[in-house]
């Protein structure tokens, strides 16, 4: 598998280097966090108008997001040799390591501990209500391994572009035919939420109570 990673005259691989940017990207981040929270406070027509911002009407698709999406993965797609690609299958391993904690330990300690936090030791503070509704959103984010940031970590840590490429891509894959399954799975038995597999039928209004609005 090839290496793109710059060498000295000698042949040896030059460590990576992180600039300002790169080496406080979490301060970044919550900076943003901040920034979004301010904005979304101080002025909602701008925040309900970029929400509206959708491939289509009633897509779910945000442009804004999309694009900043797009924008996150670029650098890193662009040091991916996809000649190399087939030679992930000589090192299985960390591709193993990944699918086996996203998909058999990530949602399922998740629960645990959501279920432990939010309808035990914060329920006398938030509600049966609130407590569910926190615990939902909780499976959820477990249950839906990250992609973009994964290629950023990658990118930070002068990672294998190719390899990083198909964890991402074999999780993608699976995540669209154990999702669901697996969410409904957690939410149903640890709440009193619902989360409906099948789309709703003209003349049927969804239940208050469904946790698909938290997907």
């Amino acid at each position: 598998m090839s290496d793109s990673r710059p060498s000295n005259s000698g042949g040896q691989t030059i460590p990576k280097r992180l600039n300002v940017f790169e080496r406080y990207l979490s301060l970044w981040v919550a900076l943003c966090m901040g920034v979004g929270i301010f904005i979304g406070k101080m002025f909602p027509a701008v925040i309900d108008t970029l929400r509206r911002m959708e491939f289509g009407k009633d897509s779910q698709i945000n442009i804004p997001i999309a694009v900043l999406i797009w924008l996150m993965i670029y650098p890193m797609m662009l040091k991916v040799d996809f000649t190399s690609i087939l030679g992930v299958r000589k090192r299985p391993r960390g591709l193993i390591v990944t699918l086996v904690v996203n998909w058999l330990v990530k949602p399922f300690s998740m629960a645990l501990f959501g279920y432990l936090f939010f309808k035990h030791l914060f329920l006398p503070w938030i509600g049966l209500e609130l407590a569910d509704q926190y615990l939902a959103g909780t499976i959820i984010l477990a249950a839906a391994p990250c992609t973009a940031m994964v290629f950023v970590w990658s990118y930070l840590t002068d990672g294998d572009p190719a390899y990083t490429l198909v964890q991402v891509s074999v999780n993608d894959l699976i995540m669209l035919v154990l999702f669901a399954p697996i969410v409904k799975f957690l939410i149903s038995g640890a709440s009193s939420l619902t989360v409906p597999l099948m789309p709703n039928r003209p003349g049927l209004t969804p239940s208050p109570r469904s946790a698909l609005m938290w997907a």
